[in-house]
């Protein structure tokens, strides 16, 4: 706050603050899809009848604060298990492949969207082009820095755009009288207004 232009301390205050608002929120609803999510894998592979699907569930859902790992990972823990309980019936792997099909299904449509988009402020549409645009440039971590980031990036955009509404560049300087073009002179054509 020292080194902040003093003209400009309660811009760069409310802008902060925004910042923080949509970070926090960004936690909210990141740690409650978390718990929808490790209650909904635990309930789906329990009803299968896989054994540790309760544990396999909750630790899917909760290291799920990663985009796309926990899912990932809870896939390969459930099926690697599914395997060695179920073999050689095909149905019952398969029926546990789904349980993680379906939850993604939800998760990307319903939830994210819901639960993280809106406390974010951002479309679901910006929400999964930053995940793909973070992690494409940044890799692993630009998965875990990928939402709160872009959060950031529009309240900056949001401020950006306020002030260029308010600016003269977009209102104006004022109304200037319009030109008159020039009158005729000199035999020129002239054409008669139609009627």
């Amino acid at each position: 706050d020292g080194w902040v232009p003093r003209d400009n301390v309660q811009t760069v205050r409310a802008i902060a603050r925004d910042i923080n608002t949509a970070t926090a929120g960004f936690v909210r609803g990141q740690g409650t899809l978390c718990l929808v999510l490790g209650a909904m894998y635990a309930t789906g592979l329990t009803l299968t009848g896989l054994n540790f699907g309760i544990l396999i569930g909750l630790f899917a859902g909760l290291i799920s604060f990663i985009p796309y790992v926990g899912s990932l990972t809870g896939l390969v823990l459930a099926v690697g298990v599914a395997f060695v309980q179920f073999w050689p019936d095909w149905t019952m792997i398969v029926a546990v492949a789904v349980v993680f099909f379906i939850g993604q299904f939800i998760e990307g449509n319903i939830l994210q969207p819901r639960l993280v988009g809106k406390s974010v402020g951002l479309h679901p549409v910006w929400l999964m082009f930053s995940l793909f645009a973070f992690g494409a440039l940044f890799g692993f971590v630009g998965l875990l820095i990928a939402v709160p980031a872009s959060a950031a990036v529009a309240v900056l955009v949001r401020f950006a755009i306020a002030r260029y509404l308010e600016s003269p560049l977009y209102k104006g300087r004022g109304a200037a009288p319009v030109p008159q073009l020039p009158a005729d002179r000199g035999g020129g054509h002239r054409t008669q207004p139609r009627r």
